[in-house]
C-alpha cells in the first residue's frame, strides 16, 4: 500500500530546500475517559542536520516532486526521531487544545442535564407529597400512587448520578495511539538554478513584508484575517467579511522591485483552479523600499500562466494580470523576487 511504501521511506525534490532534510509523519489521538476517540491529528516534523526541528503543515509535500532514493543517503536520513521535541511542541499543545474544547462542551451538556433532571425530581417530589397526603387521608389507591412516585424518583436519581459519572469521565482527556506513519527524505531540486537564473526564487524578507501589508490591509477593511501560510494549504491568508460573510482565500506574492514576474507552486495553482469562486491573488510590489499593494485579483487561474520547465511551477508577469485577458508574458521573466 501507499502507507507501507512511505513507511519504508520515500524521497522528494524541493525547490524550497538548499540542504537535505527529513520529514517524519506522526498520528496522535486524544481519547476521553470512556475510551472514545475525540480527535485525531496528523503531525509533520522536519529535521535538518544541526538545526532545531520544525513543525510543518500536513501538505508539506504538495509542492515537491517524487524522486529516486540516492545511493548514498545524507546524514539527516539517519538522525534519531525527535520524540521529546514532538511531545513538547506539538502533542502537549494538541491535548490541551482538545481538553479545553471538551471541558467547555461537557460543561454545557452537564448544565442542561442538571437543569432538566432536577426539574423532573422536583415534580416527582410534589407527586410524592400529594400521594403521601392522600395515604394519610385514606384515599383509595393512594398507596400504589405513592410507591410509583417513589420508584420513579429513585430511578431519576440513579440516572442523574450515572450521567454525572459519565460526564466526569468525558472530561478526562489523554493522549493515546501516537505512532510514526512514514518518513520522507527531502533533497534540493537539481534544477533549482532555473529559478535563480530567472530571479523567481522566494525571499523570506520580501515574503514577510508582503504578508504584513496584506494582513494590515484586510484588517483595515473590517475583515477577520488569519495567517495560514505555514500550513501549506495553497494560500497564505483567510479573510472573512464580518458583515456580508464573504470569504477569501488569499495567496500573497511580493516583489522586491516595482515590477517583475511572480511564481505559483503546483499546490497554489491547483487550489486556485479548484476554488475559483473565492481564491484571490494579492501582489505587493517594491517591497525592498516602499511597498505598494496592487489591486487585488480575483480568480487568478483565469490568466494564462506559463510553466517553468523541469520544476513544474508557473510564472506570470504582474503587468499581464492588469491588462487584457489575452495578454501573454515574456519568454524569460525577470525583474524582482517573488514570494
Amino acid at each position: 500500500s501507499g502507507q507501507d511504501a512511505f513507511a519504508k521511506g520515500a524521497c522528494f525534490h524541493s525547490l524550497a530546500h538548499d540542504e537535505p532534510a527529513r520529514v517524519d509523519f506522526y498520528r496522535a489521538r486524544a481519547v476521553d475517559g470512556l475510551g472514545q476517540v475525540i480527535h485525531e491529528r496528523l503531525f509533520a516534523v522536519e529535521l535538518r542536520a544541526g538545526s532545531t526541528p520544525r513543525l510543518r503543515g500536513r501538505g508539506v509535500l504538495a509542492d515537491m516532486t517524487p524522486a529516486p532514493v540516492p545511493n548514498g543517503l545524507p546524514a539527516v536520513a539517519r538522525l534519531p526521531e525527535e520524540t521529546a521535541w514532538l511531545n513538547e511542541n506539538a502533542l502537549v499543545p494538541f491535548v490541551e487544545e482538545v481538553r479545553s474544547d471538551r471541558q467547555a462542551e461537557v460543561g454545557r451538556v452537564a448544565e442542561h442535564v442538571e437543569l432538566s433532571l432536577t426539574e423532573i425530581l422536583q415534580r416527582l417530589d410534589e407527586d410524592i407529597g400529594r400521594a403521601a397526603d392522600e395515604v394519610a387521608g385514606g384515599a383509595g389507591g393512594a398507596e400504589g400512587r405513592l410507591a410509583l412516585a417513589e420508584r420513579r424518583h429513585a430511578e431519576v436519581l440513579t440516572r442523574r448520578e450515572r450521567r454525572r459519572e459519565e460526564l466526569e469521565r468525558q472530561r478526562a482527556v489523554t493522549l493515546q495511539g501516537v505512532e510514526r506513519l512514514a518518513s520522507a527524505l527531502v533533497l534540493p531540486h537539481p534544477e533549482g538554478h532555473v529559478l535563480d537564473h530567472r530571479r523567481l526564487r522566494p525571499h523570506p524578507e520580501t515574503e514577510m513584508t508582503a504578508m504584513r501589508m496584506v494582513m494590515q490591509y484586510e484588517a483595515a477593511q473590517g475583515r477577520k484575517v488569519e495567517d495560514v501560510h505555514k500550513e501549506n494549504l495553497g494560500y497564505d491568508v483567510t479573510s472573512r467579511d464580518l458583515h456580508t460573510g464573504e470569504s477569501r482565500l488569499i495567496e500573497v506574492k511580493g516583489l522586491a522591485a516595482p515590477s517583475g514576474s511572480i511564481l505559483l507552486t503546483p499546490n497554489e495553482r491547483r487550489v486556485a483552479e479548484d476554488r475559483r469562486d473565492c481564491y484571490w491573488l494579492y501582489v505587493v510590489t517594491n517591497c525592498a523600499s516602499a511597498p505598494e499593494l496592487q489591486e487585488p485579483i480575483p480568480d487568478p487561474a483565469r490568466f494564462p500562466w506559463h510553466e517553468v520547465s523541469k520544476v513544474q511551477h508557473y510564472w506570470m508577469d504582474v503587468k499581464a494580470m492588469t491588462g487584457p485577458m489575452s495578454a501573454a508574458g515574456r519568454d524569460d521573466p525577470g525583474g524582482g523576487s517573488s514570494a
